[in-house]
């Protein structure tokens, strides 16, 4: 491996990311659109069907470190392509700050590709409203939801 090349990998692991003056060892999860379908009150489940496994980790932007007990509010297109309370869900990220839905994958939304939305809260961290994007072909997907403190 060429010397620059070495360098710029160790560069790159050790990087801590910084935005508005303030230094994360995680990179923050993108903020990405609520869009007009989210209501708050959804049922506490881990399941919306079945064929798609997504999971992850919450964590602190600030050392990696996770969260437990955070709030996930999900929502979603049934495989008919319309929201609908049947495809929404209150779940928790457990002791690790390890979360799993298990659903089917996302239907067709006009020209948009596949996603879930999702609302994350937990004591002491900005809420995150993002969206995960399945690819096309696979049966699950990790996405880890890192939380900026307040």
């Amino acid at each position: 491996m060429k010397a620059s090349v070495h360098i710029a990998i160790l560069f790159t692991a050790f990087l801590a990311i910084s935005a508005g003056g303030t230094t994360y060892k995680c990179q923050p999860t993108p903020v990405d659109a609520q869009g007009p379908f989210y209501r708050a009150g959804a049922p506490e489940t881990r399941r919306l069907g079945q064929g798609y496994l997504l999971s992850g980790t919450v964590k602190d932007a600030t050392d990696c470190q996770p969260i437990s007990e955070a709030k996930i509010e999900v929502w979603m297109t049934g495989p008919d392509g319309r929201y609908d309370d049947r495809w929404r869900a209150t779940l928790y990220s457990g002791p690790t700050g390890h979360y799993q839905l298990e659903s089917y994958f996302p239907g067709p939304y006009g020209s948009r590709p596949p996603h879930i939305h999702m609302i994350v809260n937990a004591a002491g961290f900005q809420e995150l409203v993002s969206q995960h994007y399945p690819v096309p072909g696979h049966d699950g997907g990790v996405f880890d939801l890192v939380l900026i403190p307040q």
